[in-house]
């Protein structure tokens, strides 16, 4: 197997083993990459050489992962959040940089290896970090926005940090001119490639783009990536640099995210192989024999990073609890920490046992840092006294907000779709309280006279303040499986007879979602396409009433709790008041209740003229319950039917 196509082989099948059990595991598969590049390296089974071509192709996933920053680098983004982006990020890269420099220079190592280090290890992780944030609903928070502000910052100086750390590695005696020297060559380079590149990008791109041809396309984003990052190189700078630089003037253009799609598939599959190159470099028996020191460093990387972080926080005004939450989300090493480390030690700044040792303590605080984010809420709770104060001055907001609220219904999210339901909520005057965790948003809508206001709905004490046990529906309207099902479980703690209803991309999570209680789930895919559909058959020529009926079919089939709601333009239903009209009631059975125990057709309801559409019970729904289906203590009936029906068959199920 010692052939490149065997070496190959090996790499891809232990990269697809090891991610799909990552992945399964819902850890990220960088992780399951650095473990693939530990295992198949010269100090563990020695499947693959640790060989200059290998890191060669590896610098490519450097180049790609550069590429994509550039991509997202947007200059009125970044002009929006300056302030936090350029002073807190930049205090914290700075601060850690010379903080590691101090401990280095007191254990003896050279002041630039000092430098080196201190670059890798300020850098966080940008894929746990935005990861965790968004399936815990953050990204809005103050604390998620200040964190994801710091990010940004960290990717923006591994351009200067790619191009200082081989000046110092030099070890000139001009080392003042040297570093002049390179940096008028980056200003010299940046002047050409963003002034004249930005006039010639966007023609050049349309050029191309007017062929029409995606395989023309793609290889034009390759030339334009691969030639700008070969230019930075032959003039003494990065190769990541220049395709930085090429996802700039790509990002200013109408073809940015065409170009993310076609870049994504080189660029995940060549940072899985860099990687593994990281990996390659760690020595499990070099790392065991000094087991004690990577320890230490990893308490030091953790503990003084996430220590520094927090009062740097604090410096800049923000609550102990806001500076606490950021400071423990970004204690981690990340991407590009790897990234710097591998240069540091291909230049012979950082080598042997103090590479061995830092490698192993970032990829361990990597490892830890989806765990100590999960738990953010608890260590905080615990350590700062101030969060009780917080969490109750915001509860007591809500209370009041939602003091005089009864029989009204819950918007979880106030993005476009609960202010679009709020609308219609308005409409018919039925009573709303909306929670969102968009502090802007929240007082945009608040100043405007709108029911909203600031809480995460997937806490109980939250859900409680708002009124959960006076309303009589909750609706998720934001597509996050991880964050509705949080919703759902207190939900079914506290009112396992409320009503809720879930909005999802498509139909993917839908067992997982009724399993775990909601009553209805909404999938945007088959909104679209039945709308889509609508408007073919009728402009095929298909008669507007047969469009209609098809429609309805659709709705009838999918939607269970509507089945028989759905009505034709031309029904003769269509004239009846609405007392006549028929209602949904839902109706939690009690172990005291009269029902419990007994056979739908025992309780007598289906002889009032209520129909039991639904019988919701943990983990088990059924549609088309029949009239011998038993019912039993926690189960919820749903029933439809006229309103004085409604009354009758409910006290039926409960007092018999």
């Amino acid at each position: 197997m010692h052939t490149t196509l065997g070496f190959v082989l090996i790499l891809l099948a232990a990269a697809v083993i090891v991610s799909a059990l990552f992945r399964a595991l819902r850890l990220p598969s960088m992780l399951g990459y650095l473990l693939v590049g530990i295992l198949v390296s010269p100090h563990a089974f020695g499947w693959i050489p640790d060989s200059q071509d290998t890191r060669h192709l590896a610098e490519f996933g450097v180049v790609f992962m550069m590429f994509s920053i550039g991509l997202e680098f947007s200059l009125p983004k970044l002009k929006a959040i300056r302030t936090t982006v350029f002073g807190f990020g930049g205090a914290q890269v700075v601060a850690s940089i010379l903080l590691v420099m101090a401990v280095a220079w007191g254990a003896g190592l050279p002041w630039a290896a000092g430098f080196a280090l201190g670059g890798a290890l300020a850098m966080s992780s940008t894929a746990i970090v935005s990861k965790m944030l968004a399936e815990r609903l953050e990204l809005q928070s103050q604390h998620g926005r200040q964190m994801i502000a710091v990010l940004l910052f960290q990717d923006l100086a591994v351009v200067p940090l790619l191009i200082l750390i081989p000046t110092l590695a030099a070890g000139s005696e001009n080392l003042w001119v040297d570093l002049g020297w390179a940096g008028a060559k980056a200003a010299v380079v940046l002047f050409l490639l963003l002034v004249v590149g930005q006039k010639l990008m966007r023609p050049w791109f349309s050029m191309v783009a007017g062929h029409k041809s995606s395989e023309l396309f793609m290889l034009n984003v390759l030339l334009i990536t691969l030639g700008l990052a070969y230019l930075t190189d032959q003039a003494g700078l990065s190769l990541a640099l220049g395709a930085f630089l090429a996802g700039m003037l790509i990002s200013e253009t109408e073809f940015r995210y065409q170009v993310e799609d076609d870049i994504k598939p080189f660029r995940d599959v060549l940072l899985g192989l860099f990687f593994v190159t990281i990996g390659m470099l760690l020595d499990l028996h070099a790392v065991w024999v000094h087991l004690g020191w990577v320890v230490l460093v990893l308490a030091a990387l953790v503990l003084l990073k996430a220590a520094l972080v927090w009062g740097l926080g604090r410096m800049l005004g923000n609550e102990a609890p806001v500076a606490m939450r950021t400071a423990l989300g970004l204690a981690q090493g990340g991407e590009f920490g790897f990234v710097l480390l591998a240069q540091a030690g291909s230049l012979n700044l950082i080598q042997g046992t103090a590479l061995q040792i830092v490698l192993a303590a970032m990829v361990l605080s990597m490892m830890i840092a989806p765990v100590v984010i999960q738990y953010t809420d608890a260590i905080t709770r615990r350590l700062c006294g101030g969060e009780w104060a917080g969490r109750a001055r915001e509860l007591h907001d809500i209370a009041v907000k939602s003091f005089a609220a009864d029989a009204h219904l819950i918007i979880c999210g106030y993005g476009r779709s609960g202010q679009s339901l709020a609308r219609l909520l308005e409409s018919e005057d039925i009573p709303y309280i909306a929670l969102d965790v968009d502090t802007t948003r929240v007082k945009a809508a608040a100043a405007a006279g709108e029911n909203v206001v600031f809480g995460d709905a997937a806490r109980r004490e939250v859900l409680k303040a708002v009124g959960l046990n006076r309303a009589r529906a909750l609706v998720v309207t934001f597509a996050n499986l991880p964050g509705a099902m949080k919703i759902l479980a207190v939900v079914q703690e506290l009112r396992p007879d409320l009503p809720v209803i879930v909005r999802t991309v498509d139909d993917t999570d839908l067992n997982a979602l009724k399993q775990a209680g909601a009553a209805e789930v909404v999938p945007e895919v088959l909104e679209g396409s039945l709308m889509l559909a609508s408007h073919a058959l009728l402009l095929l020529g298909v008669p507007l009433t047969r469009v209609l009926k098809k429609l309805r079919g659709v709705r009838e089939q999918r939607y269970g709790l509507l089945r028989g709601f759905f009505r034709g333009a031309t029904d003769e239903e269509a004239e009846l008041s609405e007392t006549a009209q028929p209602r949904l009631l839902s109706v939690l059975i009690t172990e005291q209740a009269a029902a419990a125990g007994k056979t739908l057709a025992e309780t007598g309801v289906l002889e009032l003229g209520v129909e039991v559409i639904v019988v919701r019970r943990r983990n088990i729904r059924g549609l088309d319950p029949q009239p011998e289906t038993q019912v039993l203590a926690g189960d919820v009936l749903v029933l439809r039917g006229i309103p004085e029906n409604l009354a009758a068959a409910e006290i039926r199920l409960l007092q018999g």
